[in-house]
């Protein structure tokens, strides 16, 4: 687990110098959509920031579901009744809890970034404080159980995993794992300083990150082992048992259960702060005529893309509840699918980097690295990735196991919502033919700026 780790977190380093590069030379709301657009040309950065746009949605429902999940699972909890916990399982109240959160999050990113900022400030505070008291708790009880296991450096090498099918999985899910540290660039225009600020945020965050995820990992090892028996982290009865029958403990009501504490105020600040990225996307996309000129509406007391904010909180919850009404297998395997848009967006802005900067990759070796070197090989390893998913979604065993025609299920929603931003495109190409001539949004176009 730690080696999967760490092997994720390169190839999401690499294309982070390429976000702090361009934003840099060209710091603008719609990030990867406009960057993308100038270096290669109107089609490829609409499927790019299509890509951007459909992932987040996606990501946002089931932010908001699982959300909903430990909300009641810690009500329950605390107030020791099973019936409570068990309300999760009642569709309706599942969905009218989720709608609920979904519009408590959009309310917040509609009022702008300093109401955002002081709620992300709170919950990503406490879960910090929480991680941090579970990864001491766990290192100080290591040993102490059957399962125990002790430290090996192994754990950190990639290459002392066995199995190259599960290495690729993992890997595929580390990335997703890692994504949203970009959603302090899609701020830039809105940050003092936004030139630096938003890149080294985005490094600080990755580091941040990889710090959290290699401690959490490797003190759950240590303490319980990752076997399949007992207290063993590959044991998914007994993890299952633990997380949806949650009882009262002897020593208070969540000495048994951290992840209940940690879980709620997780997903709520994962919910509420993707909606930044996703609404100034959209504000991008319409302003350079991309998309419909109505996502131009700025609210002019809270300076935010109001219209685009409340849109994709309508999308996420309409796109949950029908999910979640038709089938809970399609709603599972829409978030397989979406290490594949994760690595196709991605992918495509480390090699605008390379392209963007071509003239300039030689005046330096640093210019040489950071501009050229490191984004050509964090998008050779994305595209590298994006490929064998590819490869594993045809099985119709990858994901909830379902198929269609023969073809994993997991594979036709994939290329599905990618095909459909090709459908979208074509429609927004008769309605704004100048855009896709190259006439709107060109390298030498000035950012668009946002204040709050």
């Amino acid at each position: 687990m730690p080696a999967v780790f760490l092997a994720g977190f390169l190839p999401m380093l690499l294309v982070a110098f390429a976000y702090r590069e361009l934003n840099k030379a060209m710091p603008d709301c719609g990030t990867s959509f406009t960057w993308t657009v100038k270096a290669f040309g109107p089609k490829i950065g609409w499927m790019c920031g299509w890509g951007l746009v459909i992932a987040t949605i996606i990501v946002l429902s089931n932010l908001a579901g699982v959300a909903t999940s430990y909300f009641w699972l810690l009500a329950g909890e605390i107030s020791g009744s099973e019936s409570v916990a068990a309300l999760d399982g009642n569709k309706a109240v599942h969905i009218l809890t989720c709608l609920t959160l979904i519009a408590a999050a959009t309310a917040i990113s509609y009022r702008g970034m300093t109401a955002t900022k002081g709620v992300q400030y709170t919950l990503v505070g406490l879960q910090l404080v929480v991680l941090a008291v579970f990864v001491g708790m766990a290192l100080t009880k290591a040993g102490s159980f059957e399962t125990s296991v002790d430290f090996s450096w192994s754990w950190m090498n990639p290459f002392a995993v066995q199995s190259f099918a599960a290495f690729t999985a993992g890997l595929s899910l580390s990335i997703f794992m890692y994504w949203g540290w970009d959603a302090c660039m899609a701020t830039n225009e809105e940050t003092t300083g936004s030139e630096k600020t938003p890149g080294r945020a985005a490094l600080i965050a990755m580091v941040v990150l990889v710090g959290s995820y290699l401690a959490t990992g490797i003190a759950a090892q240590m303490v319980v082992g990752s076997g399949e028996k007992g207290l063993g982290l590959a044991n998914p009865g007994d993890l299952r048992q633990r997380l949806r029958r949650p009882r009262r403990p002897r020593h208070g009501p969540h000495a048994r259960h951290p992840a209940l504490r940690r879980g709620p105020g997780l997903a709520a600040a994962s919910l509420q702060t993707t909606f930044i990225p996703v609404a100034r996307t959209v504000l991008a996309m319409a302003t350079y005529e991309a998309l419909p000129k109505s996502f131009t509406e700025v609210h002019p007391v809270f300076k935010t893309p109001g219209r685009a904010t409340v849109v994709a909180g309508v999308a996420t919850g309409a796109f949950y509840t029908v999910m979640t009404l038709v089938s809970e297998h399609v709603l599972v395997d829409t978030i397989y699918a979406l290490g594949l848009m994760i690595c196709f967006y991605y992918a495509l802005t480390a090699f605008a980097c390379v392209r963007y900067f071509r003239k300039e990759l030689f005046r330096s070796f640093r210019d040489f690295a950071f501009k050229g070197l490191m984004p050509l090989l964090g998008g050779l390893m994305l595209t590298a990735v994006f490929g064998k998913t590819l490869y594993d979604m045809w099985d119709p065993a990858y994901g909830s196991g379902s198929a269609v025609l023969g073809m994993g299920s997991v594979f036709v929603i994939g290329v599905g919502l990618l095909l459909l931003g090709v459908v979208i495109m074509l429609v927004m190409q008769r309605r704004s033919p100048a855009f896709f001539r190259g006439e709107v949004l060109t390298k030498e176009t000035p950012s668009l700026v946002v204040a709050d």
